[in-house]
């Protein structure tokens, strides 16, 4: 919005050229969704102390997570606000990849609404039905694969460098992703079916990674914030000619503007990370985890890294393939021996390691650790061909 009204004015206004430069704009949509979290936060948390919008702690989890009882949920809603508004104001809306990711993040955060809305304010015990939830994210993927694949304005090009003479760009069809480490990168489905079961696949399981990970005070929102700058370096290098060249990786025009939606997004879970922190003052809720993982999933498929999300966000994804190996080895166990074994104490992981007698806020910083390590390993693959 403000890159709307102020740019056209530098003209007469030089000090208005600055909203030109995204890496400006990216700085303050930062600086902007940290104050939205600081002025909104305290309220919402108040609003939901008032209306006794609490978590209900499961008997069968931990102990040790009794004393959050009734701690005030659905605070989604602060990080929704604090990364829609700020890429509302600073990025640049006639921008398809902004539009796309604006309604993907939107999207999921209305289903998780729902789905917290039936459970801590309608007490129905297992919120929205499971079968609603997957419907919403494949009509979520259905809807990406339509407009990357019609949309005139999404373009993709790679770097080819002759024998002689500088290096050329040639056009990709949109059913095509890379793959890291492999010289020849690109991949292309070739049809829109198995690309489009690729982009739902993609959508859900990361959306439902983030939400099995929300399970710690801070967990969630403090490697949301180490994969979205994780990708908002990559959103910058994709969106320029000389840097995707320079790397030998796609060049997206228009794509470097989902860096200020990224930046947004790290301010955002920074934010809500000063009010998550141990002990929790609030949860995000199903509103947050569902839409901030449909936000990281979502920028990983418009720019064509979707390989790259076990690397970015590879405790979210080991958090989720802990809690299938768990249920299979399970159902294994009890149909080989009659009775079911169990592969980890508790599942997902982070529960494991409580129940192995590490302290909560431990687990949390050891696997805040681990995600920077996989996010350094993610923006190595740049140069490992």
């Amino acid at each position: 919005m403000l890159y709307h009204l102020l740019y056209p004015l530098h003209t007469k206004i030089s000090g208005f050229n600055l909203f030109q430069y995204i890496t400006f704009r990216s700085a303050m949509a930062a600086l902007t969704a940290l104050l939205i979290s600081f002025i909104i936060g305290p309220r919402i948390i108040r609003f939901l102390h008032k209306k006794h919008i609490g978590e209900e702690i499961k008997s069968l989890g931990p102990e040790s997570h009794i004393s959050k009882k009734g701690t005030p949920t659905m605070g989604g809603i602060i990080i929704l606000a604090a990364v829609i508004l700020p890429t509302i104001l600073w990025a640049n809306l006639t921008n398809p990849y902004i539009l796309l990711i604006l309604t993907a993040t939107l999207w999921m955060g209305f289903i998780g609404f729902i789905d917290d809305y039936l459970k801590n304010i309608r007490k129905s015990e297992k919120g929205l039905i499971a079968r609603y939830k997957l419907a919403g994210q494949i009509i979520l993927g259905i809807f990406l694969t339509a407009i990357i694949l019609t949309s005139q304005d999404i373009q993709i090009f790679q770097w080819f460098t002759p024998a002689e003479g500088d290096p050329i760009k040639n056009s990709l069809e949109a059913t095509i992703t890379t793959v890291p480490f492999m010289k020849e990168s690109v991949l292309d489905f070739q049809h829109w079916l198995p690309y489009a079961l690729f982009v739902i696949f993609v959508i859900t399981a990361t959306s439902n990674s983030v939400n099995l990970s929300d399970g710690l005070d801070g967990l969630a929102s403090g490697l949301i914030a180490i994969a979205a700058f994780v990708f908002a370096g990559i959103a910058y290098i994709s969106g320029r000619a000389d840097f995707s060249r320079y790397l030998n990786i796609l060049y997206l025009p228009g794509a470097g503007e989902l860096t200020i939606f990224c930046v947004a997004l790290v301010g955002a879970a920074l934010g809500f990370l000063w009010f998550n922190s141990r002990p929790a003052e609030v949860f995000m809720g199903d509103t947050g985890s569902l839409a901030m993982g449909a936000a990281i999933g979502g920028v990983a498929v418009l720019l064509k890294k979707e390989f790259l999300l076990p690397f970015a966000a590879a405790i979210f994804i080991i958090e989720s393939v802990s809690v299938i190996l768990q249920v299979q080895y399970f159902r294994f166990t009890k149909r080989k021996y009659g009775k079911g074994k169990r592969l980890f104490l508790m599942a997902p992981l982070h529960h494991h390691y409580e129940l192995k007698g590490w302290a909560e806020s431990k687990v949390v910083v050891r696997f805040w650790i681990l995600g920077i390590l996989f996010a350094l390993m993610t923006l190595s693959t740049f140069k490992i061909r």
